[in-house]
């Protein structure tokens, strides 16, 4: 049972993950309460973390809530902040996402 309610919870993830367009992020908070699961922003990681490649989900567009990119197990060192600079996400002195800028509305 509990593997059957974390594929349906792995699959919502990966619909949200899936439409965060180019030059826009999101937290992981923000996509947990999208799916209706506020308080399961770390399960949204771990989704993400075993996302199958062939969904070519936009992962390196999921951020923290404070803007910092995740540990780099997803893209390598380094590797998440050329993505999104490629994507013309800009960052702050402290190195983190510009939040005020680039975090995706989905309703907008």
């Amino acid at each position: 049972m509990i593997l059957i309610v974390m594929e349906g919870f792995f699959q919502r993830v990966y619909q949200i993950v899936a439409q965060i367009p180019a030059g826009k992020v999101a937290t992981y908070g923000q996509i947990a309460a999208l799916i209706g699961e506020p308080r399961s922003a770390r399960i949204v990681g771990w989704a993400l973390h075993s996302a199958p490649q062939e969904l070519n989900l936009p992962c390196h567009r999921v951020v923290n809530k404070a803007g910092a990119m995740g540990p780099g197990y997803l893209f390598g060192p380094g590797q998440q902040r050329l993505l999104l600079e490629a994507e013309g996400v800009t960052f702050t002195p402290n190195g983190h996402i510009n939040m005020e800028k680039h975090l995706w509305d989905p309703f907008a």
